[in-house]
């Protein structure tokens, strides 16, 4: 099955993140963190983390994977540096 790089999620671009909640992105930036509105316990704007991204909704409904494993990679670096 194909991937989607995080750069590649567009406004607009519905998806789940790694917790089961559905977002809706909410700008075209790229990088590791995007702001998303997120249908969670409450319905909320704010950032979101590349790598915490599992699925996007493609044109057909279909469930495509995000590979994010770069940006976790950056995370988990910048955390063992103790910021």
């Amino acid at each position: 099955m194909n991937s989607i790089q995080p750069n590649d999620i567009k406004k607009g671009d519905l998806g789940y993140l790694k917790n089961g909640w559905k977002f809706e992105m909410m700008d075209n930036k790229k990088g590791n963190i995007r702001m998303a509105k997120v249908h969670g316990i409450e319905t909320e704007i704010g950032s979101i983390y590349a790598h915490e991204i599992a699925f996007i909704q493609n044109q057909d409904g279909d469930d495509v994977p995000v590979d994010a494993s770069r940006y976790q990679k950056q995370t988990t670096m910048i955390q063992n540096l103790g910021f």
